[in-house]
């Protein structure tokens, strides 16, 4: 369908994308440069290029740009559902479930779950229909991840992520015992030189700064739980910062824990929780605070402890 916008009042040699990503906010401005390329945008009888300025009073015709369908399968995968609404939704990710496709995935990631989920509710991120996937939680680590149905969900959280605005809180047994109570680790962060596949504390690195409490310890057994908060989101950064600390979250091989015969039970994964989320609803501007229950694997663990 074809529809007319007249340039209003007030903007001045403005581009045809810049105005049009304004004015249709649901719709990104690469997603109007889109349209722009397909000559859907027409001043008069002239198409209009992306380079091309706006004047206060022109008429404009456009046809909507194309949402583009996402080259992948969707799959019938159970999802924990939190929240759902139009333009966003919330899962609490089980262990094990890899976030989006890459390189040796298969069909099986949340990505591909969410495609099937939300089957005809996408509108389009930056043109291509897919969940906007803000965030991420590494494969083994459990609990909540909002996602965005909308081109303006998507930008409204991301926008919050940059803004450090969103929080973020996990549980992570960790290997020792602290002498202080609580703390910070602001330390920052940047691969590995030496093992590409990991990431460590550098001082070339990106500013990472994660605050843990200590909720609980078995002394005995050399094993707390923390309560960790982060205020950035680099790779694997609770990880690395838990094992700079000196307290390599368990069964985290890969960030230095190493099997011990006087725990109960050997941890299967690395035993890490997004537990709690709180943010502002990108569209209504709601408070949204979410809370996930702990797992079987990592509830099992802690009963172990303290019985031991």
């Amino acid at each position: 369908m074809i529809e007319t916008y007249i340039v209003p009042e007030g903007i001045n040699r403005s581009r045809a994308d810049k105005a049009l990503a304004a004015a249709f906010p649901q719709h990104s401005r690469v997603a109007w440069q889109r349209a722009i390329d397909a000559g859907l945008v027409k001043r008069g009888e002239t198409a209009l290029q992306r380079r091309d300025e706006v004047l206060a009073g022109e008429v404009l015709t456009f046809e909507e740009p194309e949402v583009i369908p996402m080259d992948l399968t969707p799959a019938n995968i159970p999802l924990d559902i939190v929240l759902e609404d139009e333009h966003l939704l919330v899962v609490n990710k089980s262990a094990g479930m890899v976030v989006h496709p890459g390189a040796g995935t298969k069909s099986d990631t949340l990505v591909h779950a969410l495609l099937y989920h939300c089957a005809g509710t996408l509108s389009g991120i930056g043109g291509v229909e897919r969940p906007g996937i803000v965030h991420r939680l590494d494969r083994e680590t459990s609990g909540l991840i909002v996602v965005a149905k909308t081109d303006a969900a998507h930008r409204g959280l991301a926008a919050q992520f940059a803004e450090r605005v969103l929080h973020k809180q996990y549980l992570a047994l960790v290997s020792g015992v602290p002498r202080l109570l609580s703390g910070v680790v602001e330390q920052p962060i940047a691969r590995d030189p030496r093992h590409r596949h990991r990431m460590s504390v550098q001082e070339e690195g990106r500013h990472a700064k994660t605050d843990w409490i200590l909720e609980e310890k078995f002394e005995k057994l050399n094993v707390c739980l923390f309560r960790v908060e982060i205020h950035t989101g680099r790779t694997h950064q609770i990880r690395v910062h838990m094992k700079h600390l000196g307290h390599p979250i368990l069964g985290d091989r890969t960030y230095g824990w190493r099997p011990d015969d006087r725990l109960p039970l050997a941890p299967e994964r690395v035993m890490l929780h997004a537990e709690r989320l709180k943010f502002t609803h990108p569209i209504t501007e709601a408070e949204v605070s979410l809370a996930a229950p702990i797992p079987s694997d990592f509830t099992a663990l802690m009963d172990s402890l303290r019985k031991k």
